[in-house]
């Protein structure tokens, strides 16, 4: 990954004259003046710093920001794409699809180059049903992937997500998925696994509920550390968050949550946690909705303001969760748009390597996290054995 760099500096327009050249300056003999020249290289050196800064200034935050995101795409923490394609009798998302939010042409313009797809579930499905529910929408996922080879690949590690980016494809990681498809067995979460699954959702489960996590759930959560599948704890109760940062091994997500100082929805995060989800490494997925960041591009700014304020620059992320059925942002209506909240974002200082974090970085870092953490627990512990009723009965 290219080194991210504090300043971003404009080239000329091509077809643009240069400017013309200052008048010839005459240079005093070494012998009469011997610190002269010393003095005139500083004068000229200074002022090209000065042109540079003048550049910046001046240039259009929507430029820059196509340029820095040239540099760092979007890794996109949440997208309801699978769910939405269920629907569809026909779609190419390699020519555009003008029926969803997200199709490979808009992430293009929009500069995403990983996609977390979502395979989550309509409320109520519980057992075989939300078993067999999100094997079909992994089914359908890894078929639309085959199907859109020039533009999607599917990929496991952090390795196969930055090897997408380099071949010109959108690396797409598999989850978040429902607790409740493991159905109360830690056997489903290694079936789910070795089908791609590297995401899931701790809540509305028997074993991660408002009382927090039973002994059953920090098994799955310490199985999850060995598999390498990465727990979002969005939705969660605060119990179940702060049990998970303490006994998990790699860091955890939230993939989508703001900050509920700003806006009071159930799934944004109190200060208090974001601040214990930044101690431990972990990653807030700021959500483009406006139910949960407000009306406007300036809003979710906003959020990510506060959000890196509290827990830190390196625990901050994006989530488009296009395709989810959620109203968006002014200026944020599809998977194209992200330029418009990095402008907005750059106009109010945020530097390029701080922007290179929120959009890719910081995903980067908690995929390879996961990935170590997994090689170093497949060494000293087994495939968990456990089952709910002897350890919850």
């Amino acid at each position: 990954m290219a080194d991210l760099q504090d300043e971003l500096h404009t080239t000329a327009e091509v077809g643009k004259l240069d400017p013309p050249l200052p008048p010839p300056v005459s240079m005093p003999e070494p012998d009469d003046h011997p610190h002269d020249d010393q003095a005139t290289d500083f004068d000229l050196s200074a002022l090209s710093a000065l042109s540079d800064l003048s550049d910046q200034d001046t240039a259009d935050p929507l430029d820059r920001a196509h340029a820095v995101l040239a540099e760092h795409p979007v890794a996109d923490g949440y997208s309801g794409l699978p769910w939405a394609l269920r629907h569809l009798a026909w779609y190419d998302l390699e020519l555009g699809e003008s029926t969803v939010d997200t199709d490979v042409p808009r992430m293009r313009r929009g500069h995403v180059g990983a996609l977390f797809w979502a395979l989550h579930l309509p409320e109520g499905l519980t057992g075989d049903r939300a078993v067999g529910a999100t094997l079909e929408q992994l089914d359908l996922v890894r078929t639309v992937a085959r199907s859109h080879p020039e533009g999607l690949r599917l990929a496991d590690t952090a390795g196969q997500v930055t090897d997408a980016r380099n071949c010109g494809r959108v690396a797409v990681v598999l989850g978040p998925a429902a607790a409740a498809a493991l159905d109360d067995s830690i056997g489903i979460l290694r079936v789910l696994h070795s089908l791609g699954l590297r995401v899931l959702t701790l809540a509305g489960t028997s074993w991660a509920s408002e009382a927090g996590l039973t002994r059953f759930g920090e098994e799955v959560v310490r199985e999850m550390n060995r598999l390498g599948v990465l727990a979002d704890l969005s939705g969660a109760s605060p119990a179940t968050i702060s049990r998970t940062v303490t006994i998990s091994k790699a860091p955890v997500l939230c993939t989508r949550s703001a900050a509920r100082a700003l806006r009071p929805h159930p799934a944004n995060l109190p200060d208090e946690t974001l601040a214990e989800l930044g101690a431990a490494r972990g990653l807030c997925l700021v959500p483009l909705t406006a139910e949960q960041t407000g009306p406007s591009v300036r809003d979710v700014a906003d959020h990510l303001d506060h959000v890196r304020a509290v827990a830190g620059p390196e625990c901050v992320g994006l989530s488009g969760t296009y395709d989810s059925g959620s109203a968006h942002p002014q200026e944020l209506g599809d998977a194209s748009c992200y330029p418009n909240l990095i402008a907005e974002l750059l106009r109010r200082g945020w530097t390029e390597p701080d922007i290179g974090l929120l959009t890719w970085g910081n995903v980067q870092r908690v995929l390879r996290s996961a990935d170590f953490t997994a090689k170093a627990a497949q060494q000293r512990r087994e495939p968990s054995t456990a089952r709910i009723a002897e350890l919850d009965g």
